[in-house]
């Protein structure tokens, strides 16, 4: 070989080489080829290709600190998407080598300028029988000129470090570290119906059935899920059709394959299956003698965890189409749907029931909360894919140097939690301006009901207007529930909030000119990057990002609501039991004491009731032997703060903060999200540049780490630290040139 075919193999000669350089769809295809299918033409850029990109861009150093934050396992579905977000964005601005982009141009010269092309992932161990990559690495098809394919090669580069490619590593035990990349490149060939072929249903079950499914153009729209197929089950040693199934979409039309084509399809499939020693499935195009073998893959035989979560995760990731049903659905229905119900349960008179109606309604909650639970999974969290599909699409278009430049695209949605705080500043407002107001919040306690504060503010004639914003903050802003116990009973939760705004003199955020000028710039940004006839396109994947941005935080609040309601029917519920005598213990009941109850309700009786209530936050102790001088995480939102660490785990934990503190929790949950004001940076465990905390944080311009391990443990109230959010540092103790003065034992 020259000095140039390292660089570039035709794939007829990929089976000369190892796996290891040019990876498995290349063999599969280069078999292919040698058995005498037809197979597009077409060559392989292999491994070396991939490193020397790698090496000259020095992508090795970004992937290694990546993949150095914390170990893959411990990670978040949300983590690892920050994660491969981050290593993807300097792929696709990586220069690509001279040799490469030499081979690049031989491809186009030798397949034609005008020929569109398929690029395609060929990563060694791709297509075993014990694993399937399928689906994971990204596929380009319809690339034209040297230009396009160089971009091409890029993104399929790139995928080898995508969320969905990180998390199956990681479940095979794989080691994502030592991962590598070839690429096939062949003529696109869509030479009439195209479809999948399986010599045994992929599924499993008693019957090794074959599987075939056809649609009328590009096999890519089968594959994506953007059209339906026809379906054929095939008896498995004749190929005798069992059973047929015809598109919903062409359901008046003739099957898309005759017997002709099955029979084709069928000798193609049990040629693979010789040929690989193993069940087999076949990517396709064309009839007859026309037929034209796209992949080969053996079907994977490694059976899938009894609860594969990478099945779930995957299903967060819906198309296009999908995603924009999901949006109008969510939007036009299920919030309407929520809010309402939320609403009238919040309206309901539940001490005026009888028993037997009391445990009904207890029941109805608890069926209501459970519901949209399983809603929010199905339905909420998959349409938080339209943000993540925004920052792609940007990035993709755009290739800026912050992967999180789209984040400013979303700015200013009107979000029922900056609703919530916009009033909580207009209320701490009205406290500085009035001190007989301050004078009557300053002598609330913990047990004092709203009805009581409106009564004493009264009869000071300029507090009617507080008054209104207080009763709005407890019915509906703070009626949620947060650690098993309904904000809207802890009025001095909120009066300590308010009376802390007020004594900051912090201004209410308001996005201004400026903010604004820069989420038009931003969308100029990125029309000006795509082509005149993706404009339209491009305005779709906007408007979808910023409702999914939207909805994906209201429903948290919704649903809190939800739960705060069935709170409220246990209450009445364990109350009336207690003045039944049949509590002799009176814990705050719980949504695990939910049947308890019910079933005390109906049977009536004397018989001593006793009650689980909410389970206590674990303690956790912070030990200061040891402790790490700096906590890596994830850079939320960009900044610099530093302050005293307040623990935040409960409403008296909500309570007992103070302005100017950095607030360290779990995660900032929507039900409390009118204590982030108050703080000067957030730190929280669970990790994510679009979750809710971060969000927050970045529209109030607080610094945010999030995604540290074992968060609780090392850290304890009182502790000074400084949070960078620009790097995802928190350095704990004071800063370094305080040391300076320290005397050394």
């Amino acid at each position: 070989m020259g000095a140039q075919a390292r660089w570039l193999i035709p794939l007829a000669d990929a089976l000369a080489l190892p796996e290891s350089q040019v990876g498995g769809k290349a063999l599969r295809l280069s078999e292919l080829q040698r058995a005498g299918f037809r197979v597009p033409p077409g060559f392989c850029l292999p491994v070396a290709c991939y490193e020397r990109f790698v090496k000259k861009n020095e992508l090795d150093v970004k992937i290694g600190m990546e993949l150095g934050r914390k170990p893959l396992s411990s990670m978040r579905w949300e983590e690892l998407w920050d994660t491969a977000l981050r290593i993807r964005s300097p792929f696709l601005g990586g220069k690509i080598p001279a040799p490469v982009t030499a081979a690049a141009r031989r491809v186009i010269r030798e397949l034609g300028p005008e020929q569109p092309l398929a690029v395609r992932s060929s990563a060694p161990g791709e297509d075993h029988g014990q694993m399937s990559f399928a689906g994971l690495h990204e596929s380009v098809v319809g690339v034209r000129g040297t230009d396009a394919l160089l971009d091409a090669l890029r993104l399929v580069w790139a995928s080898l470090w995508s969320d969905a490619a990180l998390l199956y590593r990681t479940e095979l035990g794989l080691a994502p570290a030592h991962s590598r990349m070839a690429v096939v490149v062949q003529a696109v060939v869509e030479d009439g119906p195209s479809g999948v072929g399986f010599s045994h249903d992929p599924r499993g079950g008693v019957e090794p059935n074959a599987i075939v499914e056809c649609v009328p153009g590009s096999c890519a729209d089968l594959v994506d899920g953007a059209v339906e197929p026809d379906r054929w089950v095939l008896e498995p040693t004749d190929g005798h059709v069992l059973e047929y199934r015809r598109s919903r979409e062409r359901a008046a039309v003739a099957p898309l394959l005759d017997d002709a084509d099955l029979a084709a399809v069928w000798a193609m499939l049990r040629e693979a299956v010789s040929l690989l020693g193993r069940p087999a499935d076949v990517e396709w195009t064309g009839r007859g003698e026309r037929l034209t073998c796209l992949q080969l893959r053996p079907i994977t035989t490694r059976p899938p965890p009894a609860e594969d979560p990478r099945s779930w995760y995957l299903s967060l990731r819906p198309g296009e189409k999908r995603l924009k049903q999901l949006a109008e659905h969510v939007a036009l229905r299920r919030m309407p749907e929520l809010e309402r119900l939320g609403q009238r349960l919040a309206s309901e008179d539940l001490a005026c029931l009888k028993d037997e109606a009391l445990a009904a309604a207890i029941e109805e909650r608890a069926t209501a909360v459970d519901q949209w639970k399983r809603i929010y999974w199905d339905e909420f969290i998959p349409l938080a894919h339209g943000v993540r599909q925004l920052g792609r699409y940007y990035n993709d278009a755009v290739r800026p140097a912050d992967p999180y430049e789209f984040v400013g695209l979303l700015k200013g949605q009107d979000m029922v939690a900056m609703q919530r705080n916009r009033l909580n500043f207009r209320l701490a407002a009205l406290i500085r301006k009035h001190p007989r107001i301050r004078q009557t919040l300053e002598s609330i306690g913990g047990g004092t009901e709203i009805e009581a504060v409106e009564a004493a503010l009264s009869p000071i004639p300029e507090a009617a207007e507080f008054a209104d914003g207080l009763g709005t903050q407890l019915r509906p802003y703070m009626d949620v529930a947060y650690a098993g116990e309904r904000l809207a009973t802890r009025l001095d939760v909120l009066v300590s909030m308010l009376l802390q705004l007020a004594d900051a003199d912090k201004p209410e955020h308001d996005p201004g000119p400026g903010e604004k000028d820069i989420v038009a710039r931003l969308e100029q940004r990125l029309l000006d990057a795509v082509s005149p006839e993706r404009r339209e396109e491009a305005m779709h994947m906007l408007q979808i990002g910023r409702l999914s941005w939207r909805l994906r935080d209201d429903d948290n609040v919704l649903v809190g609501r939800l739960e705060s309601q069935l709170l409220r029917a246990l209450q009445v519920g364990a109350e009336r039991l207690r003045v039944h005598g049949r509590l002799p213990n009176y814990p705050v009941p719980g949504a695990e004491d939910t049947r308890t109850i019910v079933q005390a309700l109906r049977q009536g009786g004397s018989e001593p009731v006793s009650l689980t209530g909410p389970a206590p936050p674990a303690a956790a102790v912070a030990s200061t032997a040891g402790r790490p001088r700096q906590l890596v995480g994830q850079p939320a939102s960009p900044g610099l703060a530093s302050g005293r660490v307040r623990l935040v785990r409960t409403a008296d934990d909500l309570k007992r903060f103070r302005i100017g503190e950095v607030l360290v929790c779990l995660a900032i949950e929507p039900t409390m999200t009118q204590l982030v004001p108050l703080a000067c940076a957030i730190i929280e465990r669970r990790g994510g540049m679009l979750i809710h905390g971060a969000i927050i944080a970045r529209e109030l311009g607080i610094p945010c780490v999030n995604g540290i391990d074992d968060l609780l443990g090392r850290l304890e109230d009182g502790d000074s630290v400084i949070v960078d959010g620009h790097l995802g540092l928190v350095t704990v103790g004071p800063p370094d040139f305080a040391l300076e003065g320290v005397a050394l034992p």
